[in-house]
């Protein structure tokens, strides 16, 4: 779906250029749900305007559905960006304009629909947000979760191929935010629609992404499948978000104090053996003593998964024994002293 070259993105500021983005490769798959976090500054609402080149870059290339969008003359652009739809942090809305009208405003701009298509289209969308009683308020009378989902109806009502979401969760409170990534997740099965969205907050990816990028300094510093990132991240800046966006019962320690002499496995298992007896199946092959320090299951996505911080105790072969048993068990061991 979209695909990104080498993009840089530089501003001129007292006298002096400043580095947006640099070397930025990335590619972003059709149809599924793609995250891309950072800290505040890093760069990642500037990568995600250059998606529909509301910020042009200075050097690269962006394919969408394999076309370099940075070689489109006006014309062809604004066909492109028709097929793009973009929900704000802010939301964006019309203060003058009831939900109808602001859901139906980009039917009426693109031109094509007579009033009864916008209407019918616009009462589609009301009905997929969960807004039908609210069609004829203005703004000002909707709670900051029903204007993000007038947002959201507007940027899809010209059923476009790709929804991009600058921090569209942000303003909003935890309870509100899962039910708008409940949309959103909703969205992307029944249309089919590729969602990328930018974020600073760990849970956000780990509730509805599939894929995720991590940016830092304006590049793209770790990418992949979230399972994967999350469970396992490998660059500093990744693991220090999957700390600050953990639950405490997740943030498992490996600096812990023993209970003995034994030696410490960090356990990760993903899937249906998050729900299995898999302790109990070590300890009765091996004399080795169990003891489990901190754990928890929980989700990532639809996925469930499992971390466990455990000691083993006993002889250096049964030591052996029991990292060969969970591996057996396709349970990702890591030793941490």
């Amino acid at each position: 779906m979209i695909h990104i070259e080498a993009l840089h993105k530089t501003y001129s500021s007292g006298g002096r250029t400043v580095s947006a983005l640099a070397n930025v490769n990335l590619h972003i798959p059709k149809g599924k749900i793609f995250g891309i976090i950072g800290r505040s500054g890093a760069g990642k609402s500037t990568l995600l305007r250059t998606f529909n080149l509301l910020e042009r870059p200075t050097q690269g290339k962006i394919y969408i559905d394999g076309r370099d969008i940075t070689q489109l003359d006006k014309a062809e652009l604004n066909r492109v960006r028709q097929s793009i739809g973009m929900v704000f942090q802010s939301f964006n809305l019309l203060s003058s304009k009831t939900v109808l009208d602001n859901i139906g405003f980009p039917l009426k701009l693109a031109g094509g629909y007579s009033q009864a298509q916008r209407a019918e289209r616009v009462d589609e969308l009301l009905e997929l947000v969960g807004l039908q009683a609210h069609k004829h308020k203005y703004p000002a009378q909707l709670s900051g979760g029903q204007k993000q989902r007038v947002g959201i109806a507007r940027a899809i009502a010209h059923a476009p191929k790709l929804l991009l979401c600058d921090e569209a969760t942000s303003a909003l409170d935890p309870e509100t935010t899962q039910s708008i990534l409940g949309l959103l997740e909703e969205i992307n099965v029944r249309l089919g629609l590729t969602i990328v969205l930018i974020t600073h907050e760990m849970h956000v990816i780990r509730s509805i992404c599939d894929h995720v990028a991590v940016i830092d300094s304006g590049g793209i510093v770790e990418t992949g499948e979230v399972k994967e990132v999350f469970l396992h991240p490998r660059h500093a800046v990744t693991k220090s978000l999957v700390a600050e966006n953990t639950y405490d019962d997740l943030a498992l320690d490996g600096q812990r104090a023993m209970t003995g002499n034994g030696r410490r496995l960090r356990l990760t298992y993903v899937g249906d053996a998050a729900y299995q007896p898999l302790l109990s199946v070590v300890a009765a092959q091996t004399s080795a003593t169990i003891t489990i320090l901190q754990g928890a299951v929980s989700r990532i996505k639809k996925t469930p998964f499992g971390q466990m911080l455990v000691e083993i105790g006993g002889e250096a072969e049964e030591f052996a024994k029991v990292q060969e048993l969970f591996q057996r068990l396709d349970i990702r061991c890591e030793v941490l002293n």
